[in-house]
């Protein structure tokens, strides 16, 4: 028997204390009405009304049942509201992996905004380098992350990302500085300060095949983690940078110049298992709108057949 529902039909009889006019108001006969009202006395084994000609009365029992069915039809119906909104990724936690790059800034106003459009949804935030990620994501033990590219994706979804050109970070006093654009091959007879290998080495691999390909071969990699830690190493005469230009914004005693025809492109993209947290793309999608936002990026649609409006790459403009 479903209860749920005999309880709902018991209720209207309740307050219309007569089977006809409890029917009309449900929509149905008035045959089958009565035939469930018994069914479910039979089932509590209680009379719930007595009847005569001139309608039903509540006996005893039926008091009773008509105020904890009303609770219990009152929590039925929240459940039901909270498990959908949780299917629809309006409640509950969402894990979020980001490496260290980004800046507080962007993730201040990503996280405000997310909060502002889900306000249920608890961001659990998680700096991770993207090896870290991966393994997460795979693990199931990370809802989405943002990877920095190229990364091995088996088993997970790519979504839509940001590009940003990479310059190089030099003392504000070195003949480098002096110019507007440099090519990769000025930058010969340098040794060269990068991120550790080991938070994404798919990128860093990338990056020094690039130098190589252009005319750049550092004898040299000393590794800085933070853009502080870079921009110390570049002032003590351990190599020149290659870096977003935010890493020289906070030390004047530097400068970064872009590479002519920007031979080094960092790419961010998130990725998520697959049968993906249902607020997942809803968090892409706010932060990708946060990237392009930021005064400094422009659209770059994917080469893809009818692109979702969300799933755009975003170029930062020289």
């Amino acid at each position: 028997m479903d209860l749920v529902r005999h309880l709902r039909l018991f209720v209207v009889v309740a307050e219309e204390r007569h089977f006809g006019r409890a029917a009309e108001r449900l929509g149905m006969a008035q045959p089958p009405l009565s035939q469930r009202i018994r069914r479910l006395e039979a089932e509590l084994d209680a009379r719930l009304f007595d009847r005569d000609s001139r309608g039903v009365r509540l006996t005893e029992a039926g008091a009773v049942l008509l105020a904890e069915s009303r609770d219990l039809l009152d929590r039925v119906e929240r459940t039901r509201s909270l498990v959908t909104r949780a299917a629809r990724g309006e409640l509950g936690e969402l894990r979020v992996g980001v490496p260290p790059e980004v800046p507080g800034a962007v993730l201040a106003t990503i996280v405000r905004r997310f909060a502002a459009d889900s306000p249920e949804v608890r961001l659990d935030l998680r700096e991770l380098t993207t090896t870290e990620q991966v393994r997460l994501l795979t693990d199931r033990e990370l809802d989405v992350g943002l990877l920095q590219q190229p990364a091995d994706l088996t088993g997970l979804t790519e979504g839509p990302g940001v590009d940003t050109p990479v310059g190089a970070v030099v003392p504000r006093d070195s003949a480098l500085a002096g110019r507007d654009r440099l090519a990769l091959a000025d930058l010969a007879g340098h040794d060269l300060v990068l991120f550790p290998r080991a938070t994404a080495p798919g990128r860093y691999d990338a990056t020094l095949k690039a130098c190589q390909d252009n005319g750049f071969r550092p004898s040299r990699v000393a590794h800085a983690a933070s853009p502080e830690f870079a921009c110390g190493l570049v002032l003590a005469g351990r190599g020149v940078a290659l870096a977003p230009d935010r890493t020289a914004r906070h030390e004047p005693r530097v400068v970064w110049r872009p590479l002519v025809d920007d031979p080094v492109v960092w790419r961010m993209s998130f990725a998520w298992p697959d049968s993906p947290h249902p607020a997942a793309e809803r968090l892409c999608h706010t932060a990708i709108r946060v990237l392009r936002d930021d005064g400094t990026s422009r659209p770059v649609v994917p080469a893809r057949d009818a692109p979702a409006p969300w799933d755009v790459v975003y170029h930062r403009v020289p």
